[in-house]
């Protein structure tokens, strides 16, 4: 098996490009599931019953059906009732809301791990809510949840590969369409590798240096 580098020269600007919507969705799609997991986590553990209730069945039926079949749904069924996304808004989406019932786990079990009496001091000086949050509770709350907020993200990167079922020309998408006009898989493969590897890997180090600084 030869390996052609003057053919890897020539596709990497079109597999370096798609890397970037990798990134972009990636990373969207981790800030929606951060922002959407907090919120469903305060929801549940504020006291409402109904709510919290609402919540669980709501986030237990996304978390146990598939990503593949939440795409299909929101690409292909969704427009018969009017509502139309472009693909990648898409995809964002429901990455960001799949990931947001694992999130939300996660603080749900940061935020009960904090003392009981925090919450009673809290709740006894009545402190507004952005106080009793922000400043006493999530504080508290972060260093355990941050190695397993940091594999999601890594795990989401994995995860972008499968909206090309939904036409978005993502970095693997793109690589069997270059392959598919050589059919030198072997080079094109190797390199997209490489690139997942280059953007997961600084990730992990990130979510590694920050639980050591917490």
């Amino acid at each position: 098996m030869s390996i052609d580098l003057i053919y890897i020269i020539d596709i990497l600007p079109p597999l370096l490009k798609a890397m970037l919507v990798t990134l972009r969705i990636a990373i969207s799609g981790y800030l929606l599931a951060f922002i959407l997991g907090l919120l469903i986590a305060m929801i549940r553990v504020s006291g409402n019953v109904f709510l919290s209730r609402l919540l669980l069945m709501f986030t237990e039926f996304i978390r146990l059906t598939p990503i593949l079949v939440q795409l299909f749904f929101f690409y292909y069924v969704l427009p018969e009732v009017g509502i139309k996304l472009p693909a990648e808004p898409t995809g964002i989406i429901v990455l960001g809301l799949h990931y947001s019932t694992f999130t939300a786990e996660v603080f749900r079990s940061g935020i009960l791990a904090i003392p009981k009496g925090q919450w009673e001091v809290s709740n006894t000086l009545c402190l507004p809510f952005y106080i009793k949050w922000f400043k006493i509770i999530l504080p508290q709350s972060i260093r355990p949840m941050i190695p397993a907020l940091g594999n999601y993200l890594i795990q989401l990167f994995k995860e972008v590969p499968l909206l090309s079922t939904i036409t978005v020309y993502e970095l693997l998408n793109t690589a069997n369409l270059i392959a598919g006009e050589t059919f030198r898989y072997f080079e094109v493969l190797s390199i997209v590798a490489i690139l997942f590897f280059l953007i997961s890997y600084p990730s992990a180090i990130f979510f590694r240096n920050l639980e050591s600084k917490n």
